[in-house]
């Protein structure tokens, strides 16, 4: 189905007459194609605080299991910091012979999700729901972003001081990658690959998504 058919048909149906009103930013579905894990920033580009804190913002506003609310939030921008950061993180290990991210292209600026108590079930379920809205608002604001789980928990506590656990780093600036999604059948191989520039990434088709009944 066509992106905004229903509101297009709407207007059709019951807007004759009627003042139209101009679509205002980018529907859900133009926020996840341009949301993709980048590895390659514009360092001449500085992500500012104010800009880390309006992505966090979201935060107030997304679910919560049981509404506990346990996530904390550690800003990280262009500092010693953020190069103690870097050098405690991994990036592109599927393509190891690259050695991503390329010289130059570092992010410099990271959100620390850390958790007030022991991980569960909810905390993780909590912690996609909150990186993937972060990734998104990222998007909005015209930026990329990577979400990165590799990296030594204990000398990204000891760097920033963090009593609380980190759970996940991600990474923020303006990306210079460029992406192309590939249909693949669950068969296939998985694994993002990178030709001639381009950065690709396998996505299993809708119908091998989809459970069959019997």
């Amino acid at each position: 189905m066509a992106d905004n058919y229903l509101e297009k048909r709407y207007e059709e149906v019951f807007g004759q007459g009627k003042t139209k009103v101009k679509k205002v930013g980018h529907t859900l579905d133009e926020l996840l194609l341009k949301n993709r894990s980048c590895r390659g920033y514009n360092k001449s580009f500085v992500v500012s605080e104010d800009m880390l804190r309006r992505i966090v913002q979201v935060n107030t506003r997304i679910a919560s299991g049981c509404n506990r609310q346990v996530l904390r939030y550690r800003l990280v921008t262009q500092g010693s910091e953020s190069v103690a950061v870097l050098k405690s993180v991994k990036m592109g290990a599927a393509l190891p012979e690259l050695h991503l991210p390329f010289p130059d292209t570092e992010p410099e600026a990271f959100i620390v999700v850390c958790c007030e108590g022991a991980e569960n079930k909810l905390v993780d379920i909590d912690l996609g729901i909150s990186l993937q809205s972060m990734t998104l608002k990222v998007t909005e604001m015209g930026l990329s972003s990577l979400i990165i789980g590799a990296f030594n928990k204990e000398t990204i506590k000891e760097t920033l001081s963090l009593e609380l656990e980190p759970l996940a780093i991600l990474a923020v600036g303006k990306g210079v990658e460029k992406f192309e999604l590939v249909p693949i059948s669950k068969e296939e191989s998985h694994a993002y690959y990178r030709n001639n520039g381009v950065h690709y990434i396998p996505k299993v088709r809708l119908e091998d998504l989809i459970v069959v009944k019997d």
